[in-house]
């Protein structure tokens, strides 16, 4: 299959990526964060969440976030909810979309929200039968498509039942997540096709950490079948709380380099890219974890 002319990234470091930052990133920074990152020609940007504060306390700001972002036309911005209760608290906020999400292993789903894959699915039909009302787009994730911290690999036939699953509700998009990192490009090629059983092309996204180090060569195996859409994080932000030793996602910056790099549309400045990886690195007192923006940085400075 031809490569894709163009690329579309969700941004997802405001909300993934900072989630389980011990120190608490004020409402503003985040804010700037959106606004460089917007700037910069992202038009898919996962703003925050709306989980309870007990157990994720660095997002109970999340409609001081959501009510100080400029909004700009013809960028989407949209929220996690996991549950009924948040998707209320959410849609005060009026974002574009909402995110819900499942396991493709059910050690996962018993250890991160006490329930089977098929009950965490179902809880969701009334969150996205509202949100649909509302002319807000949902999109799905499936975390630990390719490997669990418990369980080991995951047959592909599990990713295809959590998709199937999904369809039934309504959820209109899935994004297939290497949760932990661990895959490399033919497992994270069959945990797609198993996707695509139920999904159009157009409706598939791919989502890779970089644990192994391999999140660049799994995006490459996905463009491989067509896939278009992916998500990344703006300095390579994030990891999982619930899988030792997860790094964070793939760096947006980085994704931005290989797609430019094969004549790829993305629509995205990565000289700003690398600007908002900056300002959030130096607001967390650390380096960036993307090498494209370490190499472009150190560029600048010589």
């Amino acid at each position: 299959m031809p490569l894709p002319s163009r690329v579309k990234l969700v941004d997802v470091g405001p909300r993934d990526g900072l989630q389980n930052e011990k120190q608490m990133v004020p409402a503003a920074v985040k804010i700037e964060l959106v606004q460089r990152l917007q700037n910069a020609g992202l038009k898919e940007i996962e703003v925050t969440s709306f989980v309870s504060p007990k157990w994720v306390p660095q997002m109970a700001d999340n409609a001081e976030v959501m009510a100080g972002i400029a909004r700009q036309p013809g960028v989407r911005y949209s929220v996690l909810v996991p549950n009924q209760q948040g998707f209320e608290a959410a849609q005060k906020t009026q974002p574009d979309e909402i995110v819900v999400f499942a396991a493709a292993s059910e050690a996962f789903s018993q250890r991160n929200i006490n329930c089977s894959i098929a009950e965490s699915i179902e809880r969701f039909r009334p969150v996205v039968a509202a949100a649909r009302a509302q002319n807000m787009y949902v999109r799905g994730a499936i975390s630990c498509a390719v490997g669990c911290p418990y369980e080991g690999e995951i047959a592909p036939e599990r990713v295809a039942q959590v998709a199937r699953l999904m369809r039934e509700i309504g959820v209109q998009h899935v994004g297939v997540a290497d949760t932990i990192g661990v895959g490399t490009p033919l497992k994270v090629q069959r945990a797609l096709e198993a996707a695509l059983q139920h999904y159009g092309l157009d409706e598939i996204s791919g989502h890779f950490h970089d644990t192994y180090g391999q999140a660049l060569a799994n995006t490459l195996a996905a463009l491989q079948l067509g896939v278009w859409q992916f998500d990344a994080s703006v300095a390579g932000l994030g990891g999982c709380p619930y899988a030792k030793g997860a790094t964070g996602n793939v760096a947006t910056e980085d994704v931005v380099y290989l797609l430019h790099g094969m004549g790829i549309d993305t629509g995205i400045d990565l000289e700003l890219l690398v600007d908002a990886g900056q300002f959030i690195s130096d607001y967390l007192g650390r380096k960036s974890n993307s090498r494209a923006a370490t190499a472009l940085w150190t560029k600048r400075l010589n």
